[in-house]
Formats: C-alpha cells, sequence, structure tokens
C-alpha cells in the first residue's frame, strides 16, 4: 500500500498550532483572576452551614413580595450569576423582583446524619419564615432549581399557605422514565453500601456520573476552545464555566439515601406514596400558582420526568414553558437573558 504524505501541509499546520499556543499562553498572560457570582449580594440568615443571601437593588422592586430560590445540592449556584451578562439573577433583579438565594454550603463526614428532612422542613422553612417575618407577609414567591425545584415542590405540598407562586426549572419529579442512562442507573446502584461506607457522597463521584452521559462533551470543548486560544472573552467564558463544574460539595448521605431510593429507585413522590417527617407528601395539596420551566434538549433531566407533574398537581393556575436548548443553557444562554428571565419575572409580577 502506498501512502502519500504530505510533508510541507504537515508542516504547516503544525506551525498554525504552535502560533495558537503561544496566543493563547498570552491571552492566559492578561487574564488575573476568574470570578465568578459577582452580582452584589448580602448575608442575612444563616442556620448551622446553609445561609441565605440577599441580591442588593438600586431601585424598589416591582414586585413587593420577595423571591427565595433554591438550587440544586450538588453543584453551587454561582452558574446563576456566572458573569454580568450571562446572570438569571441579575436579569431576574433588572426585571423587578427581589431575589433571595439559599446556599447549601459544604458538607463534610459530621453532615452524614442530615436528612431530607432537616433541608425542607428544617433549613428551607425556616428561611420562608423569616422572608415571611422580614418583609412582613404571609406569603412568598418560591423558585427552584433542578433538585432544588424537586425540594421546592415537596414544601410547596407541605406548605402551600406560606408561598404565592412556585416557579421551577428543569426539575425532575418522574422517574419512572428511562429517557436518561442517569435514571437507568439509579435503580441498580447500591445505595445503602455508598452511604455506609462514605458517609457523605464526594460531589466528584455524582459528577462523574453525569459526564459518563456524554462522554464527548468532556474532547469537544477542548476542541472548541483550541479556536478561542486568542480571544479573552471566549477564554474567560470557558474559565468561569469550568471553575463552577469543578466546585463540587459533598452531598449528606442520609439526604442523599432517601433520595435515590424513594424518588428515583421507587417514585414514589408521583405514586402518592413519599413521605417525609412522618407526613404523606400529596402533589394534589400544592394548590399554589405553579410554571415549570423545562428544557426541550435537556441530556440530564427528561421531558417527560418535568412535564408529568401538571396533571398531578392541585394547582389550578398552572403553565409549561418549554425552553429550546440544554440544562446548563437554561441559566447562561444568551437566550435565557433575553427571553426566559423576563417572561418568568412577568409572570411572577402579575401574581404579586
Amino acid at each position: 500500500m502506498n501512502m502519500n504524505f504530505n510533508s510541507s501541509g504537515i508542516a504547516e499546520e503544525m506551525v498554525a498550532t504552535g502560533e495558537k499556543l503561544t496566543k493563547g499562553y498570552e491571552t492566559l498572560q492578561h487574564i488575573d483572576k476568574v470570578e465568578i457570582g459577582m452580582t452584589p449580594k448580602e448575608l442575612v440568615w444563616q442556620s448551622d452551614k446553609i445561609s441565605m443571601y440577599h441580591y442588593l437593588r438600586d431601585t424598589p422592586a416591582k414586585c413587593a413580595t420577595p423571591v427565595l430560590v433554591s438550587f440544586a445540592m450538588l453543584n453551587r449556584h454561582d452558574v446563576l450569576d456566572l458573569q454580568p451578562d450571562r446572570s438569571l439573577m441579575k436579569k431576574l433583579l433588572d426585571e423587578g423582583l427581589d431575589i433571595y438565594i439559599m446556599d447549601w454550603g459544604y458538607h463534610n463526614r459530621s453532615d452524614r446524619y442530615l436528612t431530607m428532612e432537616d433541608y425542607i422542613d428544617g433549613y428551607m422553612n425556616d428561611a420562608v419564615d423569616f422572608l415571611r417575618a422580614r418583609h412582613k407577609v404571609d406569603k412568598i414567591h418560591k423558585q427552584g432549581i433542578c433538585q432544588g425545584g424537586t425540594f421546592s415542590m415537596i414544601y410547596a405540598c407541605l406548605y402551600p399557605e406560606k408561598l404565592k407562586s412556585l416557579t421551577t426549572y428543569v426539575a425532575p419529579y418522574d422517574f419512572s422514565t428511562n429517557g436518561c442512562m442517569l435514571y437507568k442507573w439509579s435503580k441498580f446502584i447500591d445505595v445503602d453500601a455508598m452511604v455506609d461506607t462514605l458517609g457523605t457522597i464526594p460531589g466528584e463521584q455524582i459528577d462523574g456520573a453525569f459526564g459518563m452521559l456524554k462522554p464527548s462533551m468532556n474532547i469537544s470543548k477542548y476542541l472548541g476552545l483550541f479556536d478561542s486560544l486568542e480571544d479573552k472573552d471566549k477564554m474567560l467564558n470557558f474559565l468561569r464555566m469550568e471553575k463552577w463544574k469543578a466546585d463540587l460539595p459533598a452531598i449528606p448521605g442520609e439526604m442523599y439515601r432517601k433520595y435515590i431510593k424513594d424518588l428515583f429507585r421507587d417514585n414514589k413522590l408521583v405514586k402518592g406514596e413519599f413521605e417525609l417527617g412522618g407526613r404523606k407528601v400529596d402533589l394534589k395539596k400544592m394548590t399554589v400558582p405553579f410554571l415549570n420551566v423545562y428544557a426541550t434538549d435537556d441530556s440530564i433531566i427528561p421531558n417527560d420526568s418535568t412535564k408529568n407533574v401538571m396533571n398531578m398537581i392541585g394547582s389550578k393556575d398552572k403553565k409549561e414553558y418549554p425552553f429550546p436548548g440544554g440544562h446548563i443553557g437554561v441559566f447562561v444562554g444568551g437566550r435565557s437573558q433575553k427571553e426566559l428571565a423576563p417572561a418568568v419575572a412577568k409572570w411572577v409580577e402579575d401574581r404579586c
């Protein structure tokens, strides 16, 4: 077999690659610090390792009723405020909402026995009561993202009298679907062995499972970066996202055990069998106005897992918002800033 090599073409490619790497190095030399979560906020409440921050406003809010946002526990909420032009939180502020956000903190082995009851009946309920007292209102607006949306839905079933509305983004409710490998794997993992052995589940371990959903992503993102080495703004965009993705708090074992066994494996919430603190969680008792945002191309939370809850809740005022894009694009995409955040803010303000 004759193989012909274009030696001059190979040489040119090597020279071009070397020049790109050199320019990439020069770009990095001009980046002093990668910062995320820069929208001004102040600590207003704290309990154990859990905190709540208030995003500061320069003008009075259009809606006087406060909004409490809860993110998932695996990653940090900073992805909601990645940079000024890619910040769901800043855009909601600009649209007139008064925003607070829960910070789940960083857990270690001493927190292994914290339960879902501790987080929903305890920390979340205490934070809601703090805001009700601070603003002298009977009800607040609640928003939850991914796992934080599931927790917020459970909360709304138990405490509907404390909420004026509920908005969830890309949140899982019905775990019967096999539209995602994550849903299949979770039904077969030995969660008891994991929790009994590790105490707290390392964030890197769970992130590794997410990474296996689309193994090519970790390759393609670097290939894309290679073509952007000269562009400081694009480099900063990449580094901000990587900084957020690398910040992986551990998950308390007992909370994780119940989350996997009762929800992912046994699907008790939609079956009407889920209990929290000895009380049955009935979706029909979730009667507050509900906005359900899902990503049409979500590879982590299948659409059926999110959408199926619409026929199970007791709310009469309920609406779906199908967002074109993927799971993370809901927070950081340009379309999120231009379309989603203004639509969500208006929906909440109409129910102030």
